[in-house]
């Protein structure tokens, strides 16, 4: 067959020559994808496998994930083929209970699984019980250097420990840590960082790189295995993108733990963003990862609906309302901007996992309203096309339209909930 060449960018500054395939098949994959021996050489190229939310419809949105054991964190599974965790973190005073419950409270609203708070004092650990007992999700302690400071955390309720065994100090007081988390029923998680990297790691490899970020974390977990511990996740974040991905792929090949993704430090809300989906959906998409924290220079909630799109984009989570919305342009019916806002504003209530198409023109309008359970496409003299299921409807003028459009998807979230109608999403197989 003749060979096609085709050059491909990959994340360590790799190339890779596939040969020309047939349509429904993988011509490129992600380097996080492949295992070390596809990572070493050039790959053979297979179709998609099918899923079962997607029967052979669409086998290109496939994602195989990454086989790991399951552990619990309260009552929340991670890992095990269990949905992906989205996870956040409080930056209220953990001793100031008040304000740290009432920032869980939106967290909870915004769809957290589970969220952190930190632990740096006696005054942390003694508001935590009290946090614990008014939290509807699991609470995972944040511990640095100080290890009476798990010991604590453990006692008050903490559904997991965040610590690096490395830096708790001996092994003997690796090991009362460990005995008070299997006495209280708590998971740890090993939180490998590369702002802060083991000295003699950095002396070995020169600068935090892959390599490094995997050996500390093998070395962690070693410390736990030692004292007869295997309820921990692993985390191996850095700010930098290439880093952190690849660090993540060599330790998917190398543990069958669950693993914690992250990019940490990523910025702002539109930077962090933006960081945080290259590099999280980057490894998602690979089928690596079991829980997700969207670190962002933002309040936590927003982290939550950040960490959701992501998983949502993919179709490995849904939750709430899915809006396609075209950036808008002098075709425009009516102002798409102002009304997306709006939408976005007054649905952000509904939990249901449904779609909303909101386009100005009949260009793309038409096309994207097919695929979602209520379409709007502007028209003419103020008149604008009504999409029910993917099927035109009836027109609406513009004075009515947003609070019309809410209650059309208020009546078909309701629909769902009763099992009396099924989403788009689940029959065109975006949906998990």
């Amino acid at each position: 067959m003749h060979k096609q060449k085709l050059r491909i960018g990959l994340i360590q500054h790799q190339s890779v020559t596939f040969a020309q395939q047939p349509r429904h098949t993988r011509l490129a994959l992600p380097i996080a994808r492949r295992t070390a021996k596809e990572r070493a050489c050039p790959l053979s190229i297979e179709p998609e496998t099918m899923s079962d939310h997607n029967p052979g419809l669409r086998p290109w949105r496939d994602i195989m994930r990454r086989t790991s054991r399951q552990i619990m964190v309260g009552n929340v599974p991670v890992g095990g083929g269990a949905p992906i965790t989205v996870q956040t973190m409080t930056n209220t005073l953990t001793s100031d209970p008040v304000a740290t419950i009432d920032q869980i409270r939106r967290c909870e609203e915004a769809g957290a699984d589970l969220i952190r708070v930190s632990c740096p004092d006696t005054e942390s650990t003694a508001a935590l019980g009290k946090i614990v007992r008014a939290a509807r999700i699991p609470i995972i302690a944040d511990i640095h250097f100080h290890y009476k400071r798990a010991l604590e955390a453990a006692d008050a309720g903490a559904a997991c420990l965040r610590i690096n065994p490395g830096n708790i100090g001996s092994s003997e007081r690796v090991g009362e840590v460990v005995r008070a988390a299997k006495a209280n029923g708590c998971a740890i998680r090993i939180g490998v960082n590369a702002g802060s990297l083991e000295k003699d790691l950095l002396e070995k490899y020169g600068e935090p790189c892959p390599e490094a970020l995997v050996e500390s974390a093998l070395d962690h977990i070693k410390l736990l295995q030692d004292h007869d511990f295997h309820e921990y996740k692993v985390a191996v974040k850095a700010s930098d993108v290439f880093l952190a991905v690849a660090a993540y792929a060599q330790l998917a090949d190398a543990v069958d733990c669950p693993l914690h993704l992250g990019i940490t430090e990523a910025g702002g809300l539109i930077g962090g963003t933006v960081k945080s989906a290259l590099g999280i959906g980057n490894l998602l998409w690979a089928g690596i990862g079991d829980t997700i924290r969207v670190s962002l220079s933002a309040e936590p909630e927003e982290e939550v609906r950040v960490g959701y799109e992501i998983l949502k984009s993919l179709g490995l989570r849904t939750r709430g309302v899915r809006v396609v919305s075209c950036p808008s342009c002098a075709r425009q019916g009516f102002d798409v901007i102002r009304t997306v806002q709006a939408l976005e504003e007054a649905l952000g209530h509904i939990k249901t996992p449904m779609s909303l198409s909101v386009l100005g023109c009949v260009v793309n309008g038409p096309g994207e309203a097919r695929e979602t359970d209520i379409g709007i496409t502007g028209g003419g003299n103020g008149k604008h096309m009504v999409y029910l299921s993917g099927v035109t409807d009836h027109h609406v003028a513009d004075a009515d339209m947003i609070g019309h459009i809410v209650k059309l998807v208020e009546a078909k979230a309701a629909e769902i909930d009763a099992g009396s109608s099924v989403s788009m999403d689940v029959t065109h197989g975006k949906a998990a």
